[in-house]
C-alpha cells in the first residue's frame, strides 16, 4: 500500500524543485508568496515536505471487485512516469487516499477557505477546474486516473486571478488541489473497474504531481501577478 507514485527520475526532480524551493524560502520569495495565501513562513517547510514525503502513504478505504490486476512496471502519460506497485495473491483494486496528494492539500484548503472567507468564489472556481480536469482526465491501465501535470497549476492560476485579485493565491490552491482531486479522481471512481491498477489513490499516482506543482507554482505565480512585496519605509526625513 505504500510507495512512491512516481518513478525515481521524476521524484528526484520534485526532489530538486523542493530544495530549490528551500532556498526560495531563505531569501523570503516563496515565504512571502505563502504569506499572501494566509501561511506563516514558519510552516511553509514543514507543509512542503509533509506533502512530499506523505506521498508514499495510502490509506485504504475500499475494494472492488476482485479482478486480474498488474504488478511491478511503470506506465507511462504525458511524458510521465507512473509506478505500479509490484504485488502478489492481490485481491483486486484497492481504494485508498494519498496523504500527501489529498489529506494535507484538502486540510489545507480547508483551512484557507475559512480563514479568507472565500466560500462563494472558492466554490465557483473548485467546480471550474474540476469540470475542465475531468473533460482532460483519462484512464491509464494500471495505475488509474491520470492528468498532465502542468494543467492544474495553470488552471489554478488563472481561475484565482479571475475570480479575486487580492485573494489569488489563497483561491488559486483552493481551486487547484480541490478543483483536481474531484474532477480527476472522485469523478472517475466508476471508471477504475478494469484498469488492472492494484491501488487506485486518490490524490496519488496519476494526480499527486500535479497537485503538488500546484501548491507550488499556481502561488507562487499568482502571487507575483497581483503586486510585489511592499518596501519598508525609509527612516529618517519628512
Amino acid at each position: 500500500m505504500h510507495y512512491f507514485p512516481i518513478a525515481f527520475p521524476f521524484l528526484l526532480l520534485l526532489f530538486l524543485l523542493f530544495v530549490f524551493l528551500l532556498i526560495l524560502i531563505e531569501i523570503d520569495v516563496l515565504s512571502y508568496a505563502y504569506e499572501r495565501m494566509g501561511i506563516h513562513r514558519r510552516y511553509v517547510f514543514s507543509l512542503l515536505l509533509l506533502s512530499l514525503l506523505g506521498s508514499y502513504v495510502n490509506i485504504p478505504v475500499y475494494q472492488l471487485p476482485p479482478e486480474k490486476v498488474m504488478s511491478g512496471g511503470k506506465a507511462v502519460f504525458f511524458g510521465m512516469h507512473y509506478v505500479i506497485p509490484l504485488v502478489r495473491e492481490w485481491p483486486g483494486t484497492i481504494i485508498a487516499v494519498n496523504v500527501g496528494g489529498a489529506v494535507v492539500p484538502t486540510l489545507l484548503s480547508i483551512y484557507l477557505l475559512v480563514k479568507n472567507r472565500l466560500n462563494g468564489r472558492a466554490l465557483l472556481g473548485v467546480a471550474a477546474v474540476a469540470v475542465i480536469v475531468h473533460l482532460l482526465a483519462y484512464p491509464v491501465p494500471g495505475v488509474g486516473i491520470a492528468i498532465p501535470p502542468l494543467i492544474p497549476p495553470l488552471l489554478a492560476t488563472a481561475v484565482g486571478l479571475l475570480l479575486s485579485w487580492q485573494y489569488a493565491p489563497a483561491l488559486a490552491y483552493i481551486c487547484g488541489t480541490l478543483g483536481t482531486l474531484i474532477g480527476a479522481d472522485l469523478l472517475n471512481l466508476g471508471k477504475l473497474q478494469g484498469l488492472g491498477a492494484p491501488v487506485a489513490s486518490i490524490g496519488g499516482a496519476g494526480t499527486f504531481d500535479g497537485i503538488f506543482t500546484t501548491g507550488i507554482l499556481a502561488v507562487l505565480l499568482a502571487s507575483f501577478m497581483t503586486g510585489k512585496r511592499k518596501s519598508s519605509p525609509p527612516s529618517g526625513g519628512k
